[in-house]
C-alpha cells in the first residue's frame, strides 16, 4: 500500500509539472471569465477613461497599458502574470508632436520607434499617446511615481532626463528586480521533498556524468595538441596495446576514481568508442571555428593566406590561414580549414574563398578585408585572371601580396641556378644526403664515423635544408672524408659503393668546392635568419624593411670582403691544385656574381610599392625627419591603397605620433600598437576610418 501511495503522488506530481509546462496558448485579445461574470475585455471597455465606444474600437491585449490600469497585475492568476512578462512592454507607434525652438528656431518633435530600443521598460499606450514603466504599472511598490503608472510621460523634449531619473529611483529598482525575479522560483521546489530528493540526485549524475566527460575531452585534446593518433590497431579489452587513445584514458583513470568505476560498470555509454571519439572532434572544430569566427568579426582589418596542397591521399586541397588584431591587440594568425578542391583553375580556387569568406565576414564587413597572400603561381597572381584579380573584385581592399618566405627562396634559387659552376656545387652538396640514405650500412659507418646525420633535400623548404647541409659539411668536413676513405678501405661494399665513396673523398678536397662551401657559409646564416623572421606571425611591414636592410647590408659586407675570402681560401689548400681548378680570380668573379644577384632580386622583389609604401609611415628611424618636411607623397599612396581611412584625420595623428619622443621607442606598426593599448589611446587609435 505504501507502494502505491508514493506512485500516486509521483503521479500527482507529474501531473502538476506537465501543467506547468504545457502553458503554449497564445496571446488572446479577450476572453470570459467565469460563467455569469463580466468579461475581462468588457470591465476595461466599462471603466475605460477615454470612453467605451473608443475602447472598443481597439485590440486590447494583455499586456497593454489600458489593460494593466483597469485590471491590475496582481489580481491575474498566476498563469496570466507568467504570460504577460513573456510578452513584455506593449510598444505601439504613438501618435505625440512637439512644439520645440531652440535659439529663435521653431521645430517639431515627432514620436520615433527607437525611444524604445534605449530602454527595455519602456511601454506606450496608443490611447493616450504617452510613455509608461512596465515593471511599475506590473508592481507598483511603496513609492512608485504615478507619472509612469497612470499619467505617461508626453514630454519628448525631456524625455531622457525623465527616463534617467526615475530608472534610478528606488521604487523603480525594486520593481524591476521583483519583474526579473517573478516566475523563477522552480516548481521543483514547491513540491514535496521526495521530489526534491530525486531532484537532487538527478543533478549529481548529471555532475558525474560531466566530470567523465571532460576527462575524456580532455585526452582528446591532449592527442591533438601534440598532433598524436588517436586510434590503435587493436582496442579490445584484452589488447596489449590499444592505441594512445585508449592508453591515456585507462591512465587517467588510474588516477580518477570516478572515472575508473565508469569504464568497468558502463554498459550503454563508455564514451571511448570511434564513435564517441570523431563527434568530440566534431564538436572542438565547431567550437574553434566560431571563437575565430567572432575573433575576425570583431577585428577592424582582415588579412588571408592561401596555399595549395596535397594530401596523403592525393587530394588537392587549400590551405586557408586567417591573420588579425585581437581584441587585446595581440597578432594573430590562426588557421582556418582545409578546403576540398575539384581543380586547381583560378576559377575554382577563387570560389572555394569567396564562400569561406562569406561565411566569416557578413556582407557589411567586405572592406574589412584588406590583404590577400599567396605564391607566387601565375593562377594566383594573375592581374587580370588571377585569383588574386577574382578576389579584389568582390573585396576591392584586398590587395595582393606574394608571400616573402617564398619569394626568398626563389632569390636563392635564382642566385644558385643561372651560374653554372653553383649550380655543380649545390648538385654535388645534395649527394652527400642521398649517398647515406640508400644504405643502412653507410649510415652505420657516418654515425661511428661523424656522429652527425645528414639532412634530406626538400624542395619546398630550399633555405632551410641547404643551410643546414652547408653547415653539416663545412663543419664536418675532415670527419666525412675518413668517413668515405673508411667505406672505400673496408672491403665491405659493393664496388659501385666503394667508386662513389672515393669520389666524394676528393670532391671533399677539391679546391674550388671547398671555396664555394665556405662562401654559402658565410652567406646561408643571414638568408635563414631573414626567413625566420618572415615566417614570424606578429612581424609587420616595418620589420620586414629593417630586417631586409639589414640583410642587403650584410650581403654587401661579404661581397666587399670577396679578395680577402679567396686569399684565405688559395691558402688552405692542403694539396697542390689540380690543373682544372679555377683560378683565385674566376673564384671572385663568381662570387661577386652571386653577391649581385641576391642583391639585385632582394632590391626588386622587396621594394616596398603601391600598398605596401604605408610601411615608411610607421618608420621610427624617419620620425625625426618628418617632422621636418611630412611624406606627403607616401600618405596619397596609402590613401588611394586604403579608401576607408580618412586622410585629414590620419595626417594629425601622424604628425602628433612624429613630433613625440615617447612613439620613438617603438620599432614598428605592432609595437605603436601597444603603446597606444599600454597608456588607454584605444580612443586614439582607431578614428582614422572614414
Amino acid at each position: 500500500m505504501a507502494f502505491i501511495k508514493e506512485e500516486s503522488e509521483d503521479l500527482r506530481i507529474e501531473e502538476a509539472f506537465t501543467v506547468k509546462q504545457e502553458d503554449t496558448e497564445e496571446q488572446t485579445v479577450a476572453y470570459v471569465t467565469c460563467s455569469g461574470k463580466m468579461s475581462h475585455n468588457e470591465q476595461i471597455f466599462k471603466n475605460c477613461p477615454w470612453g467605451a465606444e473608443q475602447a472598443k474600437y481597439l485590440e486590447i491585449k494583455e499586456n497593454s497599458v489600458l489593460s494593466l490600469q483597469q485590471y491590475p497585475f496582481t489580481r491575474r492568476s498566476d498563469k496570466e502574470k507568467k504570460r504577460i512578462k513573456e510578452l513584455g512592454p506593449d510598444r505601439p507607434n504613438l501618435q505625440i508632436q512637439q512644439q520645440s525652438s531652440h535659439r529663435g528656431r521653431a521645430y517639431t518633435r515627432c514620436f520615433s520607434t527607437t525611444s524604445y530600443g534605449k530602454r527595455s521598460w519602456l511601454a506606450g499606450c496608443d490611447v493616450s499617446h504617452a510613455f509608461y514603466c512596465f515593471p511599475c504599472l506590473l508592481f507598483q511598490s511603496p513609492g512608485t511615481e504615478t507619472l509612469w503608472t497612470t499619467t505617461g510621460v508626453c514630454d519628448l523634449k525631456h524625455l531622457s532626463e525623465k527616463c534617467k531619473r526615475h530608472e534610478s529611483s528606488r521604487s523603480h529598482l525594486d520593481n524591476a528586480m521583483r519583474l526579473q525575479f517573478f516566475g523563477k522560483l522552480s516548481i521543483a521546489e514547491q513540491l514535496d521533498d521526495g521530489y526534491r530528493i530525486g531532484f537532487r540526485r538527478h543533478n549529481e549524475e548529471v555532475t558525474k556524468n560531466r566530470h567523465i566527460l571532460s576527462r575524456i575531452i580532455d585526452c582528446v585534446k591532449f592527442c591533438g595538441a601534440f598532433e598524436l593518433v588517436l586510434r590503435g590497431h587493436d582496442e579490445s579489452e584484452t589488447s596489449d596495446n590499444p592505441g594512445i587513445f585508449r592508453g591515456l584514458v585507462d591512465f587517467v583513470a588510474s588516477l580518477d576514481g570516478v572515472l575508473k568505476e565508469h569504464l568497468e560498470n558502463a554498459t550503454v555509454f563508455k564514451g571511448t568508442s570511434k564513435t564517441v571519439q570523431n563527434e568530440l572532434l566534431d564538436c572542438m572544430l565547431s567550437v574553434v571555428r566560431e571563437h575565430i569566427i567572432q575573433e575576425a568579426r570583431s577585428s577592424d582589418f582582415l588579412s588571408i593566406q592561401a596555399d595549395e596542397t596535397t594530401d596523403i591521399a592525393t587530394q588537392c586541397q587549400l590551405v586557408l590561414v586567417l591573420r588579425y588584431i585581437d581584441a587585446k591587440s595581440n597578432v594573430q594568425e590562426r588557421f582556418f580549414e582545409f578546403i576540398p578542391l575539384h581543380s586547381t583553375t583560378a576559377d575554382s580556387i577563387a570560389t572555394a574563398l569567396k564562400e569561406r569568406l562569406a561565411v566569416i565576414l557578413p556582407e557589411d564587413q567586405k572592406n574589412k578585408l584588406i590583404s590577400q597572400a599567396y605564391d607566387g603561381a601565375s593562377v594566383m597572381r594573375g592581374a587580370t585572371a588571377g585569383v588574386q584579380r577574382k578576389m579584389q573584385d568582390v573585396y576591392p581592399n584586398a590587395h595582393y601580396i606574394h608571400c616573402y618566405a617564398h619569394q626568398l627562396n626563389l632569390i636563392m634559387q635564382q642566385a644558385t641556378s643561372h651560374i653554372p659552376k653553383v649550380r655543380i656545387f649545390f648538385s654535388d652538396l645534395g649527394g652527400f644526403a642521398s649517398f647515406y640514405s640508400r644504405s643502412p650500412k653507410c649510415t652505420a659507418v657516418l654515425d661511428k664515423v661523424v656522429a652527425h646525420r645528414l639532412p634530406t633535400s626538400s624542395s619546398v623548404r630550399w633555405n632551410r635544408w641547404n643551410n643546414r647541409a652547408i653547415n653539416t659539411v663545412f663543419e664536418h668536413r675532415e670527419d666525412l672524408i675518413r668517413c668515405f676513405q673508411t667505406i672505400r678501405d673496408s672491403g665491405d661494399f659493393d664496388p659501385v659503393t666503394v667508386r662513389e665513396a672515393g669520389a666524394f673523398a676528393m670532391l671533399l678536397e677539391d679546391q674550388d668546392f671547398k671555396f664555394f662551401l665556405k662562401l654559402f657559409h658565410n652567406i646561408m646564416p643571414h638568408v635563414d635568419l631573414l626567413y625566420a623572421k618572415l615566417q614570424k606571425k606578429d612581424i609587420d611591414s616595418v620589420h620586414i624593411r629593417g630586417s631586409i636592410q639589414q640583410f642587403q647590408q650584410d650581403i654587401q659586407k661579404i661581397r666587399n670582403s670577396l679578395y680577402s675570402l679567396v686569399e684565405q681560401s688559395s691558402e688552405d689548400g692542403s694539396q697542390p691544385k689540380r690543373q682544372r681548378a679555377l683560378s683565385p680570380e674566376v673564384h671572385e668573379r663568381i662570387a661577386a656574381e652571386v653577391c649581385d644577384t641576391i642583391l639585385l632580386h632582394t632590391m626588386e622583389r622587396f621594394s616596398f610599392t603601391n600598398h605596401l609604401v604605408s610601411a615608411t609611415l610607421m618608420q621610427v628611424d624617419r620620425f625625426e625627419q618628418y617632422t621636418v618636411v611630412f611624406p606627403e607623397e607616401a600618405l596619397s599612396g596609402t590613401l588611394k591603397a586604403y579608401p576607408v581611412l580618412s586622410g585629414s584625420k590620419l595626417k594629425t595623428e601622424l604628425s602628433l605620433i612624429y613630433c613625440k619622443e615617447e612613439f620613438r621607442i617603438c620599432r614598428g606598426a605592432v609595437d605603436l600598437l601597444q603603446l597606444f593599448m599600454e597608456n588607454n589611446l584605444e580612443s586614439f587609435q582607431r578614428p582614422s576610418l572614414s
